[in-house]
């Protein structure tokens, strides 16, 4: 339980880190917004599948569904952690190349905003790998 709160809790942080910034590379961040957003969903639905009652009631094998989907969405948080430190790591680069004005990709507070987001990103993928162990072990065994 104590892993997925903090699924929760650092999956809500890098969502609210990545829109709390003015979004300079739509296509990199537009990912990590999107996994970001479906793995929080995904995981609530999971969670009340669960605590509803719902899981007696389809005939699913549980813990190899609980293994691919964390597995998957590892995956995928792992690539927009990637993605994120792409992002914070192009800065020091101009905005517009044409342009004149020396405006970064990034300001500086929205820099250090986008490095706690790629910290939050990556103990979110952290996490969903712990919990991907961990179903493998309770479906293997």
């Amino acid at each position: 339980m104590s892993v997925f709160l903090s699924l929760q809790l650092f999956g809500t942080i890098v969502w609210i880190l990545v829109a709390s910034t003015r979004v300079p590379l739509p296509l990199l961040q537009g990912w990590v917004m999107f996994v970001a957003v479906t793995a929080w969903f995904l995981s609530i639905v999971f969670l009340c599948v669960f605590l509803f009652g719902y899981a007696n009631r389809i005939a699913v094998n549980w813990n190899q569904t609980d293994f691919l989907f964390h597995g998957a969405t590892f995956v995928f948080y792992f690539g927009a952690f990637l993605l994120q430190s792409a992002t914070t790591s192009l800065h020091h680069f101009p905005r517009n190349f044409n342009s004149t004005t020396q405006e970064k990709i990034l300001a500086d507070h929205e820099y250090n905003i986008s490095i706690a987001a790629s910290i939050f990103a990556f103990a979110t993928a952290v996490c969903y790998g712990c919990s991907t162990a961990l179903a493998l072990r309770r479906w293997r065994l």
